[in-house]
């Protein structure tokens, strides 16, 4: 059951628990300052598989079975799968939990996903609809390159405002089953659009979705921003977060001591020459799975707002000179 507070959230009067997570990652992502978070960390980005696609498809089956499996669970007590990625038509997804043979629901919200899934899966066992589902995503540097960019052959240069597509995949088991996170509440985020048209500065782009989403969430649940232990984006980036602190506090909400960013933490930016940070569907999922969940869980933080962000563009759009529009949904986690 949900209670609907204000104007774009939910509280859940019987909160869902994060039974189990898993996170799976690339080289580049296991040789950054969390590598050793990672449940899984691939010597090879292609997974075993002849192509980038085939590699995250390989990322998102190889998450889900080890979510489940860490909840002591079996595909089949599964009710439903929320999971989408970064490209057309969501083909990593499909063609990655295809065997599973799990209901699914396809999602897109670009690298905002991983709130949308656990959203969503919240939403589902909170008013009783299932059991058991499983929230993820995924996203792959050279897939996503590849789509939105330029094939890694051609060695284009990128400027420093431009963050760096994250390899991995996140699952999380959402139920009734106790566990020491649970979600509490969710705010869910509109598109906001301030006519940034370049592709190579997502943060730019997200951030001012990211501060509508979260100044809302304060004035639905009438709260601050300091009855939380953090507030963490997914995917803005060192250009983003400055961004984002400058209009949350121009609304009144100082948030830079609290505010920690998906995107900066999962890679040291000079050493690995990430540019801006990490971004894609598997910043957020793989940072919150290995990292920042554990934190709840030992009861070290004891509430959190974790806010996946994304931007709204596509190689059409982008050709036809439209703008990126962003949006960001907030998940309310805390200890149990």
């Amino acid at each position: 059951m949900e209670i609907r507070v204000g104007k774009q959230s939910l509280q859940f009067a019987e909160a869902p628990y994060i039974i189990s997570s898993a996170s799976i990652v690339g080289k580049k992502e296991g040789e950054g300052p969390l590598g050793s978070c990672f449940d899984v960390v691939g010597e090879d980005d292609k997974f075993g598989q002849n192509t980038w696609e085939e590699a995250e498809s390989t990322l998102q089956k190889e998450a889900f079975t080890m979510a489940v499996g860490k909840a002591g669970l079996k595909p089949e007590d599964i009710r439903y799968l929320f999971s989408g990625d970064l490209l057309g038509q969501n083909i990593a997804t499909s063609f990655g939990l295809m065997d599973c043979q799990v209901p699914l629901f396809g999602l897109y919200g670009a690298c905002s996903t991983c709130g949308e899934a656990l959203s969503l899966g919240a939403m589902c066992v909170a008013a009783g609809y299932a059991e058991y589902v499983v929230a993820m995503t995924s996203s792959h540097f050279a897939s996503a390159e590849k789509q939105f960019r330029f094939p890694l052959e051609y060695a284009n240069q990128r400027p420093l405002s431009a963050t760096w597509t994250v390899t991995g995949s996140g699952a999380y088991v959402l139920g009734k089953q106790r566990s020491k996170a649970r979600i509490t509440g969710i705010t869910t985020g509109k598109i906001v659009d301030y006519g940034v048209k370049d592709s190579m500065n997502m943060g730019a782009a997200m951030a001012p979705a990211a501060a509508d989403t979260i100044c809302q969430h304060f004035e639905d649940f009438a709260r601050g921003a300091n009855e939380y232990d953090r507030i963490i984006t997914g995917d803005l980036g060192t250009v983003g977060q400055e961004i984002l602190q400058d209009l949350c506090r121009q609304k009144g909400h100082d948030i830079a001591g609290l505010h920690e960013d998906c995107g900066i933490e999962i890679y040291d930016a000079e050493k690995q020459g990430t540019g801006a940070g990490g971004s894609g569907c598997g910043c957020s999922a793989v940072t919150m799975a290995g990292h920042y969940l554990k934190k709840v869980k030992s009861g070290k933080w004891k509430r959190i707002l974790f806010v996946p962000t994304g931007a709204l563009l596509s190689t059409v759009s982008f050709n036809e000179g439209k703008t990126v529009p962003g949006i960001a949904h907030a998940v309310v986690i805390e200890h149990a």
